[in-house]
């Protein structure tokens, strides 16, 4: 897949890019499987937590694992339409396991390693799965809850061993390396392939099934967004639990044939050990959150060779400016911003060698009708905020989910007008670029004004005394609302009322004076997710 037969030119992409997914479609067969016969080469790189031990896995390894695994499962009495929960870490076992779902149309869960007992079980349930393949360190967890998962068939860990549970590593090799696809049920494109759960911001997780047909569909991400290109060492950082991992560790990288970067860290960010390897592994594709980005351009770049490095990548929210310059001043690259959910592929992004526009999302990615609409579906005008949303009129969005699972008839009430909305909001410049303003649900209204939380803790973030906030409105009679913040210190025993006016006068400087908190409260932890985003609803209820 090469971006250069669209010259880079985006209207000409927009008009002419068109993707047939066959209806046959499995990843596993199509790609993994083809590529292992048609010219095995290095799909991951894998490095261990301390990075002494670097391997090599090649398409053909991954296609003889799956196969053995595939075998195994079917040996048990698993089959196509059964759900599995899988919790493994950045280690290739986790490749093997997809795949091998894949090949007999198991339907497989990833979670996070940060998932407690309860939420194994709330997973377990809400799927009615009946195997789950898991690390040593989670078996304790869901021993803790086995009964209450009484669906739950056969107990797999893969990594070392547990009593009780069967060894994955076993499985496999006792497993035949040959699988006839022809003897497994067969699968269609609009099959359920995986299911992820949402990271639950603002109710519990949603549960997001994905199809056959999605892997095919990230070829939009691999080309637009990534610009992935055969034989580019690729490093996306994540957990393989999120939807993140199915864009940067699984199939954008490798429809493209690019080399993924697969490191077993884990506890605190060690931004000198990531940007040594940048260099070391000679990596050409980079993404990794804004989180990354600040810690990296507190660091000093100038010993490091980053001559590897063509594009720089990131998602989830927008950047300060001065982290922005700061790395393209050492690497030569202007981090480009993207977007999309668990529920979509990339939809907007910033097309390679377009105008990237510092804070911006970019333009929506050519075969979808990405645009800013109010609660009717009606297109909003530029500079207004609104609902980010997906027109579903005439053929359906390739990469776009049908609805949540329920386990009956999917939840479609996200679904309305002709628009998939998206529970974000945005607004698009005259040029059409869209630029994020928070999720829906989070909005403040205040004296007539819409506010985003997210830019008022942006521009907290500025004060060289703030290490978080979390921003909300609470109720107000004059004004509907009032902007409160939740303010983390460097120093805790900084906080103050004359350190909060000061705070707020900083504030004031940086956005409309509309804008900034009225109410500041320090505290020393926010409520988040379990994906680390920060539960303001939680903080709502508590105001």
């Amino acid at each position: 897949m090469d971006l250069d037969q669209f010259n880079r030119d985006y209207q000409q992409a927009r008009s002419e890019y068109h993707l047939d997914i066959p209806d046959d479609f499995n990843f596993a067969f199509d790609v993994i499987d083809a590529r292992g016969r048609e010219r095995d080469a290095v799909s991951v790189i894998a490095v261990s937590r301390d990075g002494s031990k670097i391997e090599d896995v090649t398409y053909s390894q991954f296609s003889d694992q799956s196969s053995r695994l595939a075998n195994a499962l079917t040996s048990l009495g698993i089959s196509k339409g059964d759900f599995g929960c899988i919790v493994i870490g950045r280690v290739p076992a986790w490749y093997t396991v997809l795949f091998g779902c894949m090949k007999i149309g198991a339907v497989s869960m990833p979670g996070t390693n940060l998932l407690t007992a309860k939420d194994l079980a709330y997973r377990i349930q809400k799927s009615e799965a009946k195997f789950i393949i898991v690390a040593p360190e989670h078996c304790p967890k869901f021993e803790e809850v086995r009964d209450q998962c009484p669906t739950i068939e056969h107990c797999i860990v893969t990594g070392g061993e547990y009593p009780g549970w069967l060894s994955l590593e076993e499985l496999i090799a006792e497993a035949s390396p040959e699988f006839d696809r022809a003897s497994a049920e067969p699968t269609v494109a609009s099959d359920m392939m995986m299911a992820y759960f949402t990271s639950g911001t603002t109710s519990l997780p949603k549960m997001v099934p994905r199809d056959f047909g999605y892997g095919l569909a990230h070829a939009a991400t691999a080309l637009f967004w990534m610009d992935l290109r055969d034989g580019d060492v690729h490093w996306t950082l994540t957990d393989t639990g999120w939807a993140k991992a199915a864009w940067g560790l699984l199939f954008p990288p490798l429809l493209a044939g690019s080399k993924i970067v697969l490191y077993d860290g884990e506890g605190a960010f060690d931004p000198i050990f990531h940007l040594e390897f940048i260099e070391k592994l000679k990596v050409s594709t980079f993404c990794a959150p804004p989180t990354v980005y600040r810690l990296f351009a507190q660091q000093d770049l100038t010993p490091f060779d980053f001559s590897s490095l063509r594009r720089s990548l990131g998602a989830g929210e927008p950047l300060n400016p001065e982290v922005i310059r700061y790395w393209e001043e050492h690497t030569g690259n202007i981090i480009a911003d993207g977007y999309g959910q668990t529920e979509t592929i990339n939809i907007v992004g910033n097309f390679p060698g377009m105008e990237v526009r510092y804070g911006s999302m970019g333009l929506p990615v050519p075969g979808f009708d990405v645009d800013i609409v109010d609660d009717d579906g009606n297109r909003l005008p530029d500079e207004e905020v609104g609902h980010i949303a997906v027109a579903t009129t005439g053929d359906w969005p390739k990469g776009l989910f049908n609805g949540y699972y329920t386990g009956a008839e999917p939840d479609t009430d996200s679904f309305h007008d002709g628009w998939y909305y998206t529970g974000d909001t945005a607004k698009r410049d005259k040029d059409g670029y869209l630029w994020f303003v928070g999720r829906a649900d989070d909005l403040i209204s205040s004296g007539g004004y819409r506010i985003s939380p997210f830019e008022v803790e942006s521009a907290l973030l500025e004060h060289p005394e703030v290490v978080e906030s979390a921003v909300i409105g609470v109720p107000d009679e004059t004004r509907g609302q009032l902007v409160k913040a939740y303010i983390i210190l460097t120093d805790p025993s900084g906080a103050s009322d004359a350190k909060a006016s000061e705070i707020q006068d900083f504030c004031k400087n940086l956005t409309a004076p509309y804008k900034y908190p009225r109410e500041v409260e320090f505290v020393t932890s926010l409520p988040k997710t379990i994906s680390g985003k920060i539960r303001r609803v939680e903080l709502r209820e508590e105001s």
